[in-house]
């Protein structure tokens, strides 16, 4: 397998890790790199409700003999672990044939410690099935798998349709169809321990006994940990993924986008390792034996934080721009077939000021399509419908504003003002109907200036 010659053996045995991880194995991590006795990655299966451990050497080398599988097995045996033992000798090279015979008698014989051997060829066959990239040892993201964009048992705008109920004077089936496109953007969901015991002369003062998932953005550049809600609608959906199709996608949304993962999972692990190596760091202060206080930095090594699992998945956003008259109104969200998280609103907002929020009151104006708080939103005097202030013509009556769909209607209202008793003149203006005699003469005054009679 000469395409990982370049390879030192440590980063063979970081590959190898990746692998396992990739192939379901639990709990994988590397062994003390300082004194591991034939031990080079540590990991465990559950086969039929019992859990396993499993011990791998690591070879890379051109030929593995019997005294490798030989050391392993004894390495096997003195493995502190509650429960059946097997091992593992992997090799970028091959097995001697009498590294090959031991280990079948081990098997033939029902030893408590089997050990199953994989060689170049194996390792190509495993390459095939995770996506391992023979040029440089890394575990490619292959992934063919996003939650679900939309609600299958719903129209695909079904979340605009619901976000436009909010809306008053507007009725979600006489919507227009929204243009919808749907961006496919990788993430992976990470699961990662943290073990770390920190000691002085005075015994243990800080401990770490910590298991962390999240999930990141993991397109190119360096990784973005997602928000919480967005972590939540990822992880809980992990189980109802689908096989991610463009071409049938792209007869539902307008546009389909689908985004390529930015590093192998291999960088992904190195990041949070160092993420996690980061966020554990603390100071602690505690007594000496001499009743002196000090503080000491408690840093986690590397060797201390296992990646337990990276899993990729793309994540659809989905965004939706209905155009109604003169606006138009975006609507984004991440997307988990009925579940989302919205990430742009752009219904629940005034087009006049910053009002926004799904606490607010909108209504739609007719007249330009606009929608707008109640504090842009005025009643039309003529026809008694809603009418922004943005496209409202506007004249005073009774020493009130009135707010007019345009010149026609105003034109029609002033007639019929002209030909109303001063009662009802009166009545234009509330405030002053319901106010004092003096409001009321001082109207009549006004009334009469403007008839110009005095």
């Amino acid at each position: 397998m000469a395409v990982l010659d370049d390879l030192s053996g440590f980063e063979f045995e970081d590959v190898m890790e990746d692998v396992f991880r990739n192939l379901g194995y639990e709990n994988v991590r590397q062994a003390d790199r300082t004194a591991d006795e034939g031990r080079d990655v540590l990991m465990e299966e559950v086969v039929d409700g019992t859990r396993r451990a499993i011990i791998v050497e690591c070879k890379h080398t051109g030929t593995v003999g019997r005294p490798v599988v030989q050391k392993l097995h004894s390495a096997i045996a003195t493995f502190d672990f509650d429960g059946p033992k097997r091992g593992m000798v992997v090799t970028t090279g091959r097995f001697t044939n009498p590294a090959q015979e031991y280990a079948d008698r081990l098997q033939q014989n029902d030893d408590p410690h089997p050990i199953e051997l994989l060689d170049g060829e194996d390792l190509r066959e495993i390459a095939d099935e995770i996506g391992l990239d023979l040029y440089n040892g890394r575990i490619e993201i292959l992934c063919d798998e996003t939650l679900r964009p939309y609600d299958p048992a719903a129209e695909v705008d079904a979340a605009v349709a619901e976000a436009f109920r909010d809306i008053e004077n507007i009725e979600a089936a006489d919507l227009p169809e929204p243009h919808s496109s749907v961006r496919f953007r990788p993430v992976v969901a990470v699961t990662a321990d943290t073990n770390a015991l920190f000691e002085t002369s005075v015994g243990v003062i800080h401990r770490i006994n910590d298991r962390t998932r999240f999930v990141a953005h993991a397109e190119r550049g360096q990784p973005q940990v997602v928000d919480e809600d967005v972590a939540t609608l990822v992880t809980e959906n992990l189980h109802a993924t689908v096989v991610l199709d463009s071409e049938q996608l792209g007869e539902i949304f307008d546009e389909v986008e689908e985004r390529r993962f930015g590093q192998t999972q291999t960088g992904y692990k190195e990041w949070t390792v160092e993420r996690l190596q980061q966020h554990h760091t603390t100071t602690v202060t505690y007594t000496g034996d001499n009743n002196v206080t000090y503080n000491k930095t408690c840093e986690p090594n590397l060797s201390d934080i296992s990646v337990q699992s990276i899993e990729p998945v793309f994540l659809p956003e989905v965004r939706q721009m209905t155009e109604i008259q003169e606006y138009t109104y975006p609507y984004e969200y991440y997307a988990a077939g009925p579940s989302r998280v919205t990430a742009e609103d752009g219904i629940h907002q005034c087009v006049y000021c910053d009002t926004s929020g799904v606490d607010e009151t909108y209504t739609y104006c007719p007249n330009c399509g606009a929608i707008a708080c109640s504090t842009h939103i005025k009643t039309e005097r003529l026809e008694g419908e809603p009418i922004c202030t943005g496209c409202a013509v506007t004249e005073r009556f009774a020493l009130k504003t009135k707010y007019f769909y345009d010149g026609q209607n105003l034109e029609a209202f002033r007639e019929e003002y002209a030909d109303m008793p001063l009662h009802e003149k009166t009545m234009e203006n509330k405030w002053l109907a319901g106010g004092s005699v003096v409001a009321t003469l001082l109207l009549v005054v006004g009334l009469l200036v403007i008839g110009g009679i005095i």
